[in-house]
């Protein structure tokens, strides 16, 4: 009897074309130092990512792959698992097969004690295992099942406990107390403001907006780019709830009067987020925003950001080269900096120094030197940067060029052998060679020390659960979108319907959309021309540029976003 052999994890995975030699060989090294496993060591190098490593572990173990994203509410089993056993080992029950057989996404096809556990509490029954990535599990997890969140009722009892609180404070004629002073540390405000932060965690948020008005405080959270009311609060909590805000920030209550910035750490569904907190005077109280900084999506896999094949391999190139600028535009929220880190993630490697100037820093790397502007202490861009160059990197990222004296030493750097990186406020790649040279900047040097630019936005993704095809799609978007009746003629649109799982907007998660230019020959001696920027966008896009209306509607056709998304990004020259 022949025994077939196992096939490993990386031969499927070489098979696949995801991973090199190169790369399994870079991969067991790191085994060793770190004591992982060689999938794990895969996704820490940014080699493959999660979902292929577990489609590759499915293989080799003859499993089948799940999706978490996929799964309905419908199909789970809840009854049959206990809530603890599913959230203390990372699991999802399914409900019975065809032959009556319990299913479950497990994580790991290596630990036997899960399955043995479940055995157990079901008499002996053998369930069947499905694999489906960690990451993707505990997301649903926390989304659907560890979630006890009714923000509704808390709402109800907080407004009759601070009804109740405020009688009691009115009927004692000894007490005087301004709005909100006495209140920040009481059991109600303190149960409301911990609910609307893990709420908000839970909904995949990216800010929590906390807005006085004249008759109530609005309480909106952006998800996907875009803001969306969630409740209204008493207008008599508004001190108390800002109040308690700023303590968890460690901000100054009695300074009411100028912007205040702070920070808050929180430990939500047994994971430590970040929130970077400032506030606002306005005319009906301070207006405070909570942005909430994930550390995975800062380390996101470069293929994960949304380029295109084309795309990815020339700025796969470009983060190699040893010296140059390389600039990232956009507007404020497009994920510039995520673009960053994650090429930064990239190289960061043992022998590479990487040195950031940052403000602020948003999350943190091990084995990268970051910098915290403070304004404050002289401590600028500027004072950073020359202090950089003291300390031999390989590469440096300036968060932001903001004016002359830092791009001027941002130039020097990259002109003396260093590799830079920063972002611009421009609204398409071309527009950044003038802005600069706008700030002061000779034409020379932006033409000799600029390797590219790039200009992205962030698109929403249509929902997996809820997509469908878009058989009318909207006329006047396909205007000013410049489709051409032989590009409608081969064009499928998809939209979503709308579900539970994209709370009924039809869309779920963002990708970008790219504008990549390399400079060559021709830019560059427009550049020193200080040609205006149109004269620019026709040489960049003569020379293979693709604009991001392209790229967008290449996602559009991909099936990935909808007319309406890319039509409210970017549109055709000729409808601006």
């Amino acid at each position: 009897m022949v025994v077939r052999q196992r096939k490993r994890l990386g031969e499927i995975l070489l098979d696949w074309g995801v991973i090199t030699e190169e790369n399994v060989s870079e991969a067991m090294e790191y085994m060793e130092t770190e004591n992982s496993r060689f999938g794990e060591a895969l996704i820490s190098l940014g080699f493959a990512n999660e979902d292929d490593v577990t489609k590759a572990l499915a293989i080799q173990y003859n499993m089948e792959y799940i999706d978490p994203e996929q799964i309905t509410l419908d199909e789970l089993e809840m009854e049959a698992v206990p809530k603890d056993i599913i959230t203390r080992h990372q699991i999802i029950p399914l409900a019975r097969g065809s032959r009556g057989r319990l299913r479950i996404v497990i994580t790991d096809p290596f630990n036997l004690q899960v399955m043995d556990t479940l055995r157990f509490m079901l008499n002996d029954e053998d369930p069947i295992a499905y694999l489906a990535p960690k990451g993707k599990v505990k997301a649903f997890i926390d989304e659907y099942i560890d979630s006890n969140i009714s923000l509704e009722k808390e709402m109800a009892s907080i407004q009759e406990d601070s009804d109740k609180m405020l009688e009691g404070i009115k009927e004692d004629k000894n007490v005087r107390v301004e709005e909100g002073e006495a209140t920040e540390d009481s059991a109600p405000v303190i149960r409301l403001v911990k609910m609307l932060i893990a709420e908000a965690v839970r909904l995949r948020a990216s800010d929590i907006h906390v807005e006085p008005m004249a008759d109530r405080v609005r309480i909106r959270y952006r998800v996907d780019g875009i803001c969306a009311e969630r409740d209204n609060i008493p207008k008599q909590m508004q001190g108390a709830v800002i109040n308690r805000l700023k303590i968890m920030a460690k901000m100054n209550l009695a300074e009411k009067r100028i912007p205040l910035d702070g920070r808050i750490k929180m430990i939500i569904d047994n994971e430590t987020v970040d929130f970077r907190v400032s506030t606002v005077p306005t005319n009906n109280g301070e207006s405070m925003v909570l942005r909430i900084l994930r550390t995975e999506s800062a380390k996101l896999n470069m293929r994960d950001l949304g380029f295109g094949q084309d795309d990815y391999n020339i700025f796969q190139d470009l983060i190699k080269k040893p010296n140059g600028i390389i600039l990232v535009t956009g507007p404020t929220g497009s994920g510039k900096t995520t673009t960053l880190y994650a090429a930064l993630n990239e190289l960061n490697r043992p022998d590479r120094k990487i040195i950031t100037a940052e403000d602020p820093i948003e999350y943190n790397f091990a084995g990268i030197n970051q910098c915290q502007v403070n304004t404050q202490t002289g401590l600028t861009f500027t004072r950073i940067l020359r202090s950089m160059l003291r300390q031999a990197p390989n590469i440096i990222l300036v968060g932001e060029i903001r004016d002359f004296e830092v791009a001027e030493v941002a130039i020097q750097a990259s002109l003396t052998g260093h590799l830079v990186f920063s972002t611009l406020h421009t609204n398409d790649a071309p527009s950044a060679l003038p802005r600069l040279i706008n700030m002061g900047v000779k034409p020379f040097l932006a033409a000799s020390s600029i390797q590219a630019v790039m200009a992205q936005r962030l698109t929403r993704t249509i929902c997996s659960h809820c997509k469908e095809e878009d058989p009318k799609p909207d006329p006047s978007l396909l205007k000013l979108l410049d489709y051409t009746d032989d590009e409608l003629n081969n064009a499928t649109f998809f939209k979503g319907k709308g579900c539970d799982n994209c709370n009924h907007t039809g869309y779920r998660g963002r990708q970008g959309i790219f504008e990549l230019m390399v400079m060559n020959n021709s830019l560059r001696e427009l550049t020193f021309n200080v040609a205006p920027t149109n004269e620019l966008r026709k040489a960049a896009l003569a020379t293979g540029m693709k604009s991001l209306l392209e790229d967008g509607k290449d996602k559009i056709q991909a099936g990935i976003t909808t007319l309406e998304e890319v039509a409210r990004l970017t549109q055709s020259e000729e409808n601006v």
